[in-house]
């Protein structure tokens, strides 16, 4: 086995292999003048298992590019076994036609990967009509979450928690994590009047200025639910927020945004962030 880390896989590759005692190489990955990529193989890996990891955050269709051709070069070098490890992997939110004429990313994607690889593996993947990886990829496919690692946080660094889940998508999230900690949860729910106002409350009645109020999510995007969810909490008497999410994508300057909303935000390092605190090296190890 050697694991080889491409462009956005270098954060958890390098331990990763350490982890299990290991070859590491790290893929070189330069591109043409005109934007192409060319990438190239700096250890032998004939007859050998290859683990790919690769994170598909920032320029992500260059990250699916890039991903397709090492599957491919590695295959031609006559690898035994192509694993991806994808501690965060995209378009999976695109799992139908919501419009006519559009394209169904999912598929597409899937198929690619199903070509190019005998197994895949993702840290909480963002499924919503596909409930399991087994109905989207052919090929092997596992799905892990750092689910127990959020807990072990909470428990560890946070007293007296109430887990808030900042729409009704996170309910799974809050709801699980809440009863291995033993605490109070709820839900947020929206009602929209317009493009700009909405109304948020929570779907039960629950005492939060006595607590540590812990918003969970599957991702922090642009991060508007939950800035919509701190404000509502805030005028209930909330004192003390943290946001906790695995996925940090962190877009359109979502980070400081929260933090100036008050909050502390916490996430795995799934993708490198300054709020990654979590590590799941030792997540993806165990399942390697």
């Amino acid at each position: 086995m050697v694991i080889i880390a491409l462009s956005h896989g270098m954060h958890i590759a390098k331990k990763l292999a350490a982890r299990l005692k290991k070859p590491y190489s790290k893929l070189e990955v330069t591109h043409f003048p005109d934007s192409e990529i060319k990438l190239k193989f700096n250890t032998n890996i004939k007859n050998k298992e290859v683990i790919l990891v690769q994170s598909f955050y920032n320029n992500i269709n260059d990250c699916v590019i890039e991903t397709l051709f090492a599957a491919e070069t590695a295959r031609d070098l006559k690898a035994k076994k192509i694993i991806l490890v994808a501690p965060y992997f995209p378009y999976l939110r695109q799992d139908k036609r919501f419009n006519p004429g559009e394209c169904i990313s999912l598929r597409t994607i899937a198929k690619n990967i199903d070509e190019d690889f005998d197994k895949v593996l993702i840290i909480d993947p963002h499924l919503h009509r596909e409930k399991t990886l087994k109905h989207i990829f052919r090929i092997s496919s596992k799905k892990l979450t750092a689910n127990p690692l959020i807990e072990q946080y909470i428990k560890k660094n946070i007293k007296n928690p109430v887990i808030i889940g900042p729409d009704w998508e996170s309910y799974k999230w809050a709801q699980k994590i809440a009863e291995k900690i033993g605490c109070d949860f709820a839900i947020m729910e929206k009602e929209r009047y317009s493009a700009t106002k909405v109304k948020v409350k929570l779907n039960k009645k629950i005492d939060i200025k006595s607590k540590n109020l812990v918003f969970i999510d599957d991702m922090i995007s642009t991060g508007n639910t939950l800035l919509e969810a701190i404000k509502a909490m805030k005028k209930l008497g909330a004192k003390k927020v943290t946001c906790f999410a695995v996925h940090g994508i962190m877009v359109n300057n979502a980070l400081n945004r929260l933090k100036r909303a008050g909050a502390t935000v916490i996430t795995t390092n799934t993708i490198p962030n300054k709020a990654a605190k979590i590590d799941v090296t030792d997540l993806i190890a165990s399942a390697i």
